[in-house]
């Protein structure tokens, strides 16, 4: 016996119902986005208003602007996106972190000439809160990686490389791959790192190791000290603990500023 076709009917009535489908799962989806676009525009306004009631406090202390900034971040709002507009004009946040921004560059000059561009986050914001003054707007460090991540964006030589529980910013435009990222880590103990330590941790040929640190010595990240008793030293001047126990001097300064 022969099997009986399927009927252009069946195919007919088949073809309309999933083509009513169709149109019922678009409208749901349009309705969804409506739904969805509207809360989004009631969740901004509230957002609005809670910063114009609470701009005072956003504005003077650290932890409540942090807090603050995640909220708008879940809605894809940034406030340092622009100099103009409701933002700035209701907080005055893109004015703050354009002058926290010349700040951390003023301090990362200043201190080249000792650290060869690299300095801690800690130190960064100890000596950023010491050029304020005691009766300036707080800062954290939340701010400074905020503010520090807009110059990397400008393109200004600005980097933040972690290092264990910290992280190093990293303000000349040298060329930094993962190997030496990974150097920079293994010194933060001691502040030091020799080619046997890099051998032995990172299980590294010999020539790998010095062509590391040959590159951060020429980019002037790395001292090296022959005096040192087994084999040579590579200081990180970032990492000292005692070297920034000093303030800058107005000589430094003068020097860092002609």
């Amino acid at each position: 016996m022969h099997r009986r076709g399927v009927g252009a009917g069946a195919i007919a009535k088949k073809k309309l119902a999933e083509a009513k489908y169709k149109e019922r799962g678009t409208v749901l989806a349009e309705d969804q986005l409506a739904q969805m676009s509207k809360q989004l525009d009631m969740f901004k306004t509230n957002l609005e208003e809670f910063a114009s009631k609470h701009k005072q406090e956003i504005r003077k202390n650290p932890e409540f602007r942090v807090q603050f900034q995640d909220m708008c971040a879940t809605i894809g709002v940034d406030p340092l996106a622009s100099g103009k507009g409701f933002w700035s004009e209701m907080l005055g946040v893109g004015d703050f972190y354009y002058e926290l921004g010349v700040q951390i560059i003023e301090v990362c000059l200043a201190l080249k000439h000792r650290n060869g561009g690299l300095i801690t986050l800690e130190e960064l914001h100890q000596q950023v809160l010491k050029g304020r003054g005691k009766f300036a707007q707080d800062v954290s460090q939340d701010d400074l990686m905020r503010a520090i991540k807009k110059l990397k964006a400008l393109g200004t030589g600005f980097g933040i490389i972690p290092v264990g529980g910290t992280y190093l910013i990293q303000s000349v435009p040298a060329e930094l791959n993962m190997d030496h990222t990974v150097v920079l880590q293994l010194a933060e103990k001691n502040g030091y790192v020799t080619v046997s330590e890099i051998k032995a941790s990172l299980k590294w040929e010999t020539e790998r190791a010095r062509q590391v640190l040959e590159h951060l010595l020429k980019e002037g990240l790395a001292w090296l000290d022959l005096q040192a008793p087994g084999e040579a030293h590579y200081w990180l001047p970032a990492l000292f603990t005692d070297l920034y126990s000093q303030e800058i001097s107005a000589e430094e300064a003068k020097e860092a500023f002609p």
